[in-house]
């Protein structure tokens, strides 16, 4: 991934945070069938040094078969992400040469992809994705709300997949390398705008301010 000092990221605790709370993430693989990519759902193990990703994929996802063990998996989780109109910066008003851009935050995570076909770790797997998905909620669903027999049929559908990360790198692209009145005229517009998204980013805006002078 393309690392320019100011936006790089590497608290794996800040990487860490950005998997959790948006664990829907692409998996790329490389196999027979050439590069194979698929969005799903991640849990994030910490206990081993870079943490360790759990996902499962339908039986009937080819994914987990074409893929080439000795070749490292990509997974990809998208943070907040916003465009960034160039009306919003001071220097527009100053001199106009400005252009519009993309703020993000984004982290990256690889590692060898093992397959886990057994029903014990599926379930766990998939209890521990629910909980963390339902938690919030008044009323939380578990998966033991299901009868048994319901669950163990849809076991045999899934196939898990395990990633022990070996490289992880977040970058979070939030108007670090624009001056400080561009960026206060950045998170003022994105307040101005309706969605949650652009509030996110303009907290991500006001807490990362400039780069350090080294």
């Amino acid at each position: 991934m393309y690392q320019p000092p100011h936006f790089r990221e590497d608290d794996l605790a800040v990487q860490h945070a950005l998997i959790r709370a948006h664990p829907l993430g692409l998996l790329v693989t490389f196999g027979s069938e050439g590069l194979e990519a698929n969005l799903i759902p991640f849990v994030l193990d910490a206990s081993s040094a870079l943490g360790t990703l759990k996902a499962h994929l339908s039986r009937a996802n080819p994914q987990w078969r074409n893929f080439d063990p000795d070749q490292e998996a990509l997974v990809v989780f998208q943070g907040p992400e916003t465009y960034i109109t160039p009306s919003w910066y001071a220097a527009k008003r100053e001199h106009g040469k400005v252009v519009p851009t993309w703020n993000y935050a984004i982290v990256q995570a690889r590692g060898r992809l093992t397959i886990k076909d057994d029903p014990d770790w599926l379930l766990q797997q998939i209890t521990a994705m629910t909980d963390m998905q339902e938690a919030p909620r008044p009323e939380p669903w578990t998966v033991s709300d299901a009868p048994a027999p319901f669950v163990a049929a849809q076991l045999k559908g899934i196939v898990g997949v395990e990633i022990e990360i070996t490289r992880i790198e977040g970058k979070w692209k939030v108007s670090q390398n624009r001056t400080e009145a561009d960026r206060l005229g950045v998170s003022a517009g994105l307040r101005l705008s309706q969605d949650d998204a652009s509030h996110r980013m303009a907290a991500l805006v006001d807490a990362r301010g400039a780069p350090p002078r080294e």
